[in-house]
């Protein structure tokens, strides 16, 4: 099974202000049942290539490995590997605001992140024999320069790892609400053939 490996980086040579992950601790504990609502749009642009849209960020890639592209050059993360670039961006966050919460100065902070994956299914297409589809097991391994005794610096990464979003996402069962919009159709070919933006290809059709 192929191995997906990724590295987070937070360095302290910009750390976060105290005054500003003090203030955010007082708003957090002033409403506690604040929820936001985040949003991403997906756009499948072809070849296994997708675009997304979040905020007024610019637009995010993800690509997959399709398997007459294998020596093609690979320009962006694929949806596993991004998924574990989220996980260890939000972990590394996590650990550098509680350092700085408690007053502990951080050096440097890496978090190398993989896990096995097996992609025979090719999301469903391909061998449907039963397998664990996705990950099993993500490992995280973090590596911390700081001014601190061992024993606060593991009290520190677990008690991060406890509060991160992206790990208890992970980690706990979540709903999955998946539906067909409101006006999905079929399109005709003479119909694509005047569509001003690119047609999907045929995989990706019903």
């Amino acid at each position: 099974m192929p191995n997906r490996s990724i590295q987070a980086d937070a360095k302290a040579s910009a750390p976060a202000a105290k005054a500003e992950i003090d203030a955010l601790i007082v708003k957090g504990k002033a409403d506690p049942t604040v929820v936001r609502t985040l949003r991403c749009r997906t756009v499948a642009e072809g070849r296994f290539r997708q675009i997304n849209y979040i905020r007024n960020l610019p637009p995010q890639p993800v690509m997959e490995e399709a398997p007459e592209s294998l020596l093609a050059e690979v320009i962006a993360p694929n949806a596993s590997e991004a998924l574990l670039a989220a996980f260890g961006s939000c972990l590394a966050v996590g650990i550098h605001a509680n350092a700085v919460a408690q007053g502990i100065p951080i050096r440097s902070l890496e978090v190398d992140l993989e896990a096995d994956i097996n992609t025979t299914a090719v999301w469903g297409a391909g061998d449907l024999n039963p397998k664990t589809i996705g990950f099993e097991t993500v490992r995280a391994l973090v590596r911390i320069e700081a001014e601190a005794p061992r024993r606060i610096l593991e009290a520190l990464v677990e008690h991060a790892t406890l509060w991160s979003p992206v790990a208890n996402t992970l980690h706990n069962p979540v709903h999955l609400d998946v539906t067909l919009a409101p006006g999905s159709t079929m399109i005709s070919v003479a119909a694509v053939a005047i569509e001003p933006r690119p047609a999907l290809p045929a995989a990706l059709l019903p």
